[in-house]
C-alpha cells in the first residue's frame, strides 16, 4: 500500500472513530477534516515542504547541516468542516468563520 493511500484510509478512521463518540475534534492536519473531521488548525504543510527543499538545496551546494539554522513553521492554517459541524450539532459564530482559512462545505 502506497503511503499516501495508507494516511487517506487512517485518517477515515480516525474520524469514523471520532464520530461514532461523538467528539468535536480539532486536528493538527487538515487532512483529518478533508476526511470529515471538524476542523484543523496547524503548519501549512506545502510551506513546510518548500523550506526543506530550500535545505536540501543548501546541502547539496556544500552547507553543513549542522551549521543550518533551525527553523520553526510561520504559517498556520485554520480550516473547517460545515458538514461535521452540522452532523454534530455545532453552530459556529461568524466570527469563527470569517477567521477560517478555508470552510469545507
Amino acid at each position: 500500500m502506497r503511503r499516501r493511500e495508507l494516511i487517506k484510509l487512517l485518517a477515515a478512521r480516525i474520524v469514523d472513530l471520532v464520530h461514532r463518540a461523538r467528539l468535536p475534534a480539532t486536528y493538527e492536519g487538515r487532512v483529518l477534516v478533508e476526511h470529515g473531521g471538524l476542523m484543523s488548525y496547524g503548519p501549512n504543510l506545502n510551506e513546510i515542504y518548500r523550506r526543506v527543499a530550500s535545505y536540501v538545496d543548501r546541502i547539496l551546494k556544500g552547507g553543513k547541516p549542522a551549521e543550518l539554522p533551525i527553523e520553526r513553521p510561520t504559517r498556520f492554517e485554520f480550516v473547517i468542516n460545515m458538514r461535521a459541524a452540522t452532523a454534530l450539532g455545532i453552530e459556529l459564530s461568524p466570527t469563527v468563520l470569517a477567521r477560517a482559512d478555508e470552510v469545507i462545505e
